[in-house]
């Protein structure tokens, strides 16, 4: 897995990632289920050519879906708060 396009999933766009965008200068991202920290970190530097402070990773669980009386579950996800280091404020313009 060391495909930086098959690591890094997209951005996670929510209320609560662009609060953490504008004020503790980070960035949200959905992961692949199995990617490391460090793949993470090296992912983001050699895409968007920012230098990365640190990374903190979460596991979501699916959620629970009905279509008509079938209930299934939505697919389990991992996302990745990505804290930039200093003085590296250009990544808003490229996302």
């Amino acid at each position: 897995m060391k495909n930086i396009h098959t690591i890094l999933q997209g951005p996670c766009l929510t209320e609560k990632a662009s609060l953490q965008q504008e004020l503790k200068n980070q960035v949200v991202f959905k992961v692949h289920p199995e990617a490391n920290k460090i793949e993470i970190k090296e992912a983001v530097e050699k895409m968007f050519k920012v230098k990365v402070g640190n990374v903190r990773t979460a596991s979501m669980r699916g959620k629970q879906k009905r279509v008509g009386r079938y209930i299934g579950y939505t697919k389990d996800w991992k996302k990745a708060y990505v804290t930039l280091s200093e003085g590296e404020i250009s990544f808003v313009d490229e996302l």
